[in-house]
């Protein structure tokens, strides 16, 4: 009789504590990584930053630099050090951003960078999640005859040069057998006095970015972006190869942002839902679970991003939807509850 059950009770224990002891060991193994010890040492998270994209990352009137991938490296702040405040802002041109991640001199890029496959593998990067779909559009000048992009026939295109945009011209143009003479330029702002001043008849980059750069022209009505969208531009914010569990955090601090809008937690709201029944929202809060401690991090750290700037959805609206100048619709940015890609996968 004893040797009947020896072994099935052994197994049964096996089944009751072995997972137990697993979620303890995996929790204990998160000791800080070379990235999350780095930033916790100096106390500071150093974000590479846009040179001035309308709502995603610019710098307002009294020196605080906004916007949506700016919120994004205030809610990995806030998740890892508990303060959205302590960012360090290292702006970075086009060219500069990928070697400045690659090097070091930056913990993250969050600045309207196009996740593409040679930048994921050849580049040494890992994008953590898409936290905005775009494509490439054009702005052009309302009194011109140009209603469509293959009304560019002949055109002078302003362009920035080391990004997607400039090979997505190049093809673009190319498939559609359309004449265009680019003209391009190191820096965005460049690329936006050069429109300005009339040295090109169009410019070209993201929809989103000439959506903003239209809202801050000095007369708007003036200009037009164009219907025509020529790419897939999932903007995403990145981190080196090589670090799990800083590409884990950066990750899972953006998904607590869309799954915090998809349960209906706010900033002004997250305190109260500490006494939510709900168990997705008490796992989002850190009130079960030890998914914080499995990444390094204390279990409030969805929390304190929410607490810091929002959820996904009071984050678009306050740089880019209606409450902004630039007044964007969600459409693909929208909750897939709503229609839209953004979708978070399940914290549990």
């Amino acid at each position: 009789m004893r040797s009947r059950f020896a072994l099935p009770a052994a197994l049964t224990l096996a089944l009751l504590v072995g997972p137990r002891m697993g979620n303890e060991a995996r929790a204990q193994a998160q000791a800080p990584g070379p990235t999350l010890a780095a930033v916790k040492a100096r106390d500071l998270l150093a974000c590479g930053a846009h040179p001035g994209a309308p709502g995603f990352g610019l710098m307002d009137s009294q020196g605080v630099y906004r916007g949506l991938d700016a919120d994004t490296c205030r809610a990995v702040a806030a998740a890892v050090l508990g303060d959205a405040n302590k960012v360090r802002w290292v702006v970075l041109t086009s060219q500069a951003r990928l070697p400045a991640l690659q090097s070091g001199q930056v913990d993250l890029l969050a600045r309207t960078t196009t996740w593409t496959q040679s930048r994921d593998t050849a580049n040494g990067l890992n994008f953590a999640a898409t936290n905005f779909y775009d494509g490439q559009g054009f702005l052009v000048r309302r009194a011109s005859d140009v209603r469509r992009a293959r009304d560019l026939e002949g055109a002078t295109v302003c362009v920035t040069s080391g990004t997607t945009n400039e090979l997505n011209l190049a093809d673009w143009a190319r498939a559609q057998s359309v004449r265009i003479q680019p003209l391009v330029f190191d820096q965005n702002d460049e690329t936006r006095l050069a429109y300005t001043a009339g040295r090109c008849d169009a410019f070209s980059t993201d929809a989103s970015q000439l959506a903003g750069i239209r809202s801050a022209l000095q007369r708007p009505d003036d200009h037009v972006v164009l219907p025509d969208i020529i790419s897939k531009e999932p903007l995403a914010p990145a981190v080196r190869h090589g670090d799990d569990q800083w590409l884990d955090i950066v990750k899972w601090t953006f998904f607590a942002l869309v799954e915090a809008e998809e349960l209906g937690v706010t900033q002004g709201n997250a305190e109260q839902m500490l006494s939510s029944p709900n168990p997705a929202i008490r796992r989002l809060l850190g009130l079960s679970g030890d998914h914080g401690p499995l990444m390094g991090l204390d279990r409030r750290w969805a929390y304190n991003a929410i607490r810091a700037v929002g959820n996904y959805g009071e984050v678009f609206e306050r740089n880019l939807g209606e409450g902004s100048p630039i007044k964007l619709q969600r459409g693909l940015n929208d909750l897939w509850t709503r229609g839209g890609l953004m979708y978070a996968p399940p914290i549990r």
